[in-house]
């Protein structure tokens, strides 16, 4: 399932990244690869702040839709 639909913190594991190479590439960039754990901390307006590798980032919910968790 979308990343979108994780519930605020729980950890989930990283399956697979959708999207044209330059999204799977800049998502991989910021940490998002497959088997990585992330976890929603807080969701605003469909907007995700997400922990992965120890950082926090803001992503949006297209961004989002493309993480399968």
């Amino acid at each position: 399932m979308p990343l979108i639909f994780a519930k605020p913190g729980e950890e989930n594991t990283i399956l697979r990244i959708g999207g044209s190479p330059e999204v799977r590439q800049h998502l991989e960039n910021l940490g998002f690869c497959p088997g990585s754990v992330v976890s929603v901390i807080t969701e605003l307006k469909g907007n995700l702040i997400v922990k992965v590798k120890e950082s926090r980032i803001a992503i949006n919910d297209d961004m989002a839709k493309k993480i399968l968790i």
